[in-house]
């Protein structure tokens, strides 16, 4: 329009480092890390993170490299996440359970010139680094992060160490901001439920509008305290390690996560918020009961990376947990949906809510639309809770794409959409819930067995910790349900009660014909290994027409 301009006064590039900014000055002498007897304050986060920049500017770190991390919650990773960006680079936060093997790939592939590791991955770190010497690849300089908590990991003093790197840096180095608020400010390798990771490139307009999201999804407001018990290194914690930094909060690190910890932690710190995937709900809701502790206020817990069962919900809730469930993937910068509570639910049993509550519910305020549409025509499926089709996203907290693969990407955005690869429905209310990956949909005699209703139903026996359904071939039926289950410790349960248990709660032909009893495989966001367990029923051999496992 006449008279208009777009200048440097109405302008300016989103990121999340003028999140640290504002806080830096507005929070400034309030609490922003706790990590045992160590905290530091929003204004000597800031002076640190400025001097980590500075230092790897100094270590020769420019605009587009790659600086990547393998450490657990703990400060540094807190620091990492601005500084790493503020030096104008992307920071690649590696999965803290991979081995020496596949981190060597990763750094490979992601072209990694330093590597942060904490004290406890060491030994995966140098692993890594020794692999590429050998095939002659270049190394990144390896930085140790010491445990401030423990005493220093002896005899390292050849390698550069974390604190080193703080104090060799400059508190007035000039922040280099992104020329285009499209440029990357992140790298994260999918760690899910395939055995090929694709580095998921991330924008600073992208984070900054999730991290946004993720705060008003989680109904936070001015400084919470924030436990951390989602990895750091998942989508950038889901981004709200740069939402809560946004808000002024606390962030509560913790290296190692059990029941007692995060109850102790909740009361000694009056925690107001966190998050997990269902693992970590598992892990509350059956902890022993001399290791539970009244909950000091209300604590908002957001729950995501698997669809999490309706009885797990319910329990939570007894506890004085009041759930957001969210849905995501990597390519969404972690949640892209939440199952916003409508008031009408209030007056239904609570058993009912908590099934409401379980839907992957309607797009944030980052995503533009989500929809199910029928992978081979694209068409949008009716919103009739019924039709399965593929979840499909559109906006702007979908990924720039995938690192070196443009065909991946080029696939993936098909049409306009990004592909999920996870399978729903869609109610008449717009809420989207799904019914399985694409390839964990469990097809028997003809019929689609969603692995995570019968998931659900197993998760309500009261022997049962944890559970996971994947299909079986079966001589009759093509392939039937088979599941993989964890019992309670203390708790007896036979295969054949199971299945019974099943029977009288779902169709027939979905209930499990076999059943395995033993720990579940997982990723380190908590998702069971499929791909795992299939192989494992796929080696059980084929079922006869009769047969029922008795294992």
């Amino acid at each position: 329009m006449e008279g208009t301009i777009k200048s440097p006064a109405n302008y300016v590039p989103l990121t999340p480092i003028s999140f640290l900014d504002r806080s830096a000055v507005v929070y400034a002498d309030r609490i922003s890390v706790v990590y045992g007897s160590v905290s530091y304050t929003w204004r000597q986060t800031r002076d640190r993170c400025a001097r980590i920049a500075s230092a790897l500017s100094d270590l020769g770190i420019s605009t587009g490299d790659v600086v990547s991390v393998l450490a657990p919650n703990v400060p540094a990773m807190v620091e990492l996440h601005f500084g790493v960006p503020m030096a104008g680079a992307l920071l690649c936060t590696l999965n803290i359970r991979h081995d020496s093997a596949l981190v060597a790939v990763l750094l490979r592939h992601s072209g990694t010139k330093v590597l942060f590791a904490d004290h406890q991955f060491l030994q995966i770190a140098q692993g890594a680094c020794e692999i590429l010497s050998k095939k002659g690849d270049k190394v990144p300089i390896l930085v140790l992060i010491q445990d401030p908590l423990v005493q220093s990991v002896s005899g390292k003093k050849k390698i550069l160490e974390y604190e080193d790197v703080v104090a060799m840096g400059k508190s007035d180095f000039q922040v280099k901001r992104p020329n285009d608020e499209c440029d990357a400010i992140s790298l994260n390798y999918t760690s899910g439920t395939t055995s090929s990771p694709k580095g998921v490139v991330y924008s600073h307009r992208g984070a900054y509008l999730n991290a946004l999201a993720a705060v008003l999804l989680n109904e936070m407001h001015s400084s919470p305290t924030y436990l951390w018990t989602n990895p750091m290194f998942h989508c950038n914690g889901w981004c709200l390690l740069w939402g809560v930094t946004a808000i002024g909060g606390t962030n509560i690190c913790l290296r190692n996560i059990t029941a007692k910890v995060i109850f102790d932690n909740i009361s000694q710190h009056k925690v107001t918020h966190m998050g997990g995937a269902p693992t970590i709900l598992n892990m509350i809701i059956n902890a022993p009961e001399s290791e539970k502790k009244p909950l000091p206020g209300k604590v908002s817990f957001m729950t995501g990376a698997a669809p999490p069962p309706p009885h797990v919900i319910y329990k939570m809730e007894e506890l004085g947990f009041l759930m957001f469930h969210s849905y995501g993937l990597t390519e969404t910068y972690g949640p892209g949906t939440v199952c916003t509570w409508k008031p009408e639910w209030d007056s239904l049993p609570r058993e009912q809510q908590a099934k409401m509550k379980a839907r992957q519910g309607v797009n944030h305020l980052g995503i533009e639309e989500i929809d199910v549409k029928d992978p081979v025509t694209m068409r949008s499926l009716p919103a009739d809770g019924v039709a399965m089709g593929e979840v499909v996203f559109r906006g702007n907290t979908v990924m720039n794409g995938y690192l070196k693969n443009s065909e991946a990407t080029k696939e993936a955005f098909k049409g306009g959409w990004f592909w999920s690869g996870d399978l729903g429905v869609r109610h008449p209310d717009g809420y989207i819930e799904l019914k399985d990956r694409s390839k964990d949909i469990i097809i028997s005699g003809g019929e689609n067995i969603s692995s995570i209703e019968v998931e659900s139903v197993l998760f309500t026996h009261p022997c049962v910790l944890e559970a996971a359904v994947v299909g079986r071939p079966d001589e009759y039926w093509g392939e039937t349900a088979c599941a993989f289950v964890k019992l309670k410790d203390g708790s007896k349960a036979s295969a054949e009660e199971i299945i019974s248990y099943c029977r009288d709660r779902l169709p027939h032909y979905m209930a499990p014909r076999s059943v395995v009893f033993e720990d579940l495989p997982k990723t380190s966001t908590g998702k069971v290994q499929k791909f795992v367990l299939r192989t494992k029923a796929k080696a059980l051999g084929s079922l006869s027409k009769k047969g029922i496992s008795k294992l």
